[in-house]
């Protein structure tokens, strides 16, 4: 989720550059630049770390110039570095570009042009677009790069800064946001609506599959066809609070609308062409190297500990390796029974969190072979690890995690497959059936917001009780511990989370008349199971709210709301079954009147032990 800010106009670009990258600093990032046309010359300066490095480097030389461009990086692909900061150039200085999003043909591309002389600075995959841009111009600046926009593949919003043509900036978009401020005598650029709410209301926000050619008097907008559109002024009634969570009252529920997006970013690159086989350049294992592993061991806290509880079954019943998995902070004092022919799959959103990075280094010290699932370039996690698998699901400012969550489960899954088919413990015709599902599953994700108004309305009408119960079988279980812990995280009710079948040995001395459970009954395997424990809730006289697949008949009978999310493979649906739990852990807490984004006594990031 990096920042990208352009400007044109009468004024120095440099200091909007800069006021608008300080507004996206709330996306999070780990490095700053800015390009700006002084004169013939094109001048970039850049550096890793906060705004504020970038500002003490300039000092007292500020870039001059009308027009430029900016960007915050959140890494993806190439570490926090100066060189892999933007904007980048080609060769011969010549042209900028700064990108958000993932290139992902970049590969083969960045071959092609290194053949042709094409020296590269960077590690990443947004300096082969500037290169393209170098590489197909004729003197036609728009033409060039919408020919450009025809050669990459992948999810983006790209600025362009020609410094043979001075007057203008060339912006366009594919699954990445990116809106125009409309000035007068000046316009903008920028990645989110906050960097440029100081300076103008009237914007265009730009769809996918969208080109502007940007001047300081006007906007020319057309499709990657080049037919011309005439775009709708969107006027920005929100404040600049608002304007940061993009419209949304808190950063949480923001983020679990950023699902489909951060699911479609974590599959990116992963799936072939074909669409029948999941690759993993990261990874690059073979059959000899699993053939080597006797067992894995998974390893991680909270919420991503969860993750690590659907990633066991799928890596079990995909590839038939037996999974063991620990919460962190218990690893390194079991003496755990690892060595050179054991796994440890260790998982952090953050990439810091304190007890993962000594356990991975404990497993390490024993022989264990390491893989990390984080969401954080050139973090502690994934420099320790042997090999490393970014989820790219941007920043999550909330403390409840959410989106890593669900990236952590596609990539788990997406690992499973990739280890099956290695193996060869799946049919193929299985492993292409289980990939198509994947890949609509953003579009899944997308149509279990359709209708929330029965969440907001269970969350007001329960969310005063001081007790909820969650149950589940099989990899409903796992759901239903992610639920629990979202809901006691930020509404603060006790809530717990069992499996079903443990009912009468306990739990059921808790069930009363009126307590919430939320049962959920998603896997087919065990659905006349989880039935049969629904009804002995029910006969306690608890309000049970059912989660089920959208092609569900019976389970309306026997509970007292239900909530349905799209039907897919029973091994999928979990990453559709948590996000109604999300939301109404969101809704009971704005209920209750908590701090949703920053829960009382708790941290983003676990860094002390």
């Amino acid at each position: 989720m990096c920042g990208i800010v352009g400007y044109v106009g009468k004024e120095e670009a440099a200091p909007f550059l800069l006021d608008g990258l300080s507004k996206l600093e709330y996306r999070g990032y780990d490095s700053a630049g800015i390009a700006t046309i002084d004169g013939t010359k094109l001048v970039v300066e850049k550096c890793v770390g906060r705004l504020a490095a970038l500002k003490e480097k300039i000092d007292g030389h500020v870039p001059k110039g009308t027009i430029g461009i900016g960007h915050t990086r959140w890494a993806t692909h190439g570490r926090p570095a100066d060189n892999n900061a933007h904007p980048h150039t080609d060769g011969a200085g010549r042209f900028a570009v700064v990108h958000n999003g993932i290139i992902e043909n970049y590969l083969p591309l960045k071959e092609g042009l290194l053949k042709k002389g094409h020296e590269f600075k960077s590690e990443t995959d947004s300096e082969v677009v500037v290169h393209l841009l170098a590489d197909v111009y004729d003197g036609d600046f728009e033409a060039a790069v919408h020919r450009v926009l025809t050669m990459i593949e992948g999810s983006y919003s790209l600025v362009f800064l020609s410094k043979d043509h001075p007057d203008r900036l060339i912006c366009a978009k594919k699954d990445n946001p990116l809106v125009i401020g409309l000035g007068n005598g000046e316009n903008f650029i920028a990645s989110d609506i906050p960097a440029i709410i100081s300076r103008t209301r009237r914007t265009y926000i730009l769809n996918d599959g969208e080109i502007a050619v940007v001047h300081r008097d006007g906007v020319d907008v057309c499709n990657f066809a080049g037919e011309r559109i005439d775009k709708k002024v969107f006027e920005v009634n929100w404040n600049a609070e608002a304007a940061e969570k993009g419209g949304y009252e808190h950063f949480m529920l923001k983020e679990i609308h950023e699902q489909p997006k951060a699911v479609r970013d974590t599959m990116s690159q992963r799936i072939a062409k074909d669409g029948k086989s999941v690759v993993f350049n990261e990874l690059k294992w073979d059959k000899d190297f699993l053939d080597s592993i006797d067992k894995i061991s998974i390893v991680a806290c909270g919420t991503a500990y969860h993750a690590g509880l659907v990633g066991k079954t799928y890596i079990e019943k995909l590839v038939r390796i037996p999974v063991e998995i620990d919460v962190a902070s218990e690893f390194r004092y079991k003496d755990p029974i690892i060595d050179d022919k054991t796994l440890t799959v260790v998982v952090s959103q953050s990439g810091e969190t304190s007890d993962t990075l000594a356990a991975l280094k404990e497993a390490k010290r024993r022989g264990a072979k390491t893989v990390a699932i984080t969401n954080v370039v050139g973090s502690s996690i994934a420099r320790e690890a042997d090999r490393v698998i970014y989820t790219w699901a941007g920043p999550e400012i909330a403390v409840a995690s959410t989106k890593a969550y669900t990236t952590q489960l596609v990539a788990f899954f997406m690992l499973a497959l990739y280890m099956a088919e290695i193996e060869g413990t799946q049919p193929s015709e299985r492993i292409a059936e289980l990939i198509a599902a994947l890949q609509k599953l953003p579009d899944d994700v997308s149509r279990t917001f359709e209708d929330m108004e029965p969440i907001k309305t269970f969350a007001t009408k329960y969310g005063f009780n001081e007790d909820a119960f969650f149950i589940g079988r099989s990899l409903d279980y796992n759901v239903a511990m992610e639920g629990s812990l979202k809901l006691k995280e930020i509404s603060y009710i006790h809530a717990e989370a069992y499996a079903a079948g443990e009912l009468k040995h306990g739990t059921l001395a808790l069930i009363v008349k009126g307590v919430p459970v939320i049962a959920l009954a998603t896997q087919k395997s065990v659905y006349e199971k989880t039935l049969g424990n629904i009804k002995e809730v029910k006969a306690r006289d608890a309000v049970v709210i059912g989660i089920a697949a959208a092609d569900d008949t019976e389970l309306a009978k026997y509970v007292d709301h239900v909530i349905k999310v799209p039907a897919t493979d029973e091994l999928l649906i979990p990453i559709l079954a948590v996000i109604p739990l999300q939301l109404l852990a969101y809704y009971a807490a704005v209920t209750r009147g908590c701090d949703v984004d920053k829960p009382r006594n708790l941290a983003k990031s676990v860094t002390v032990e």
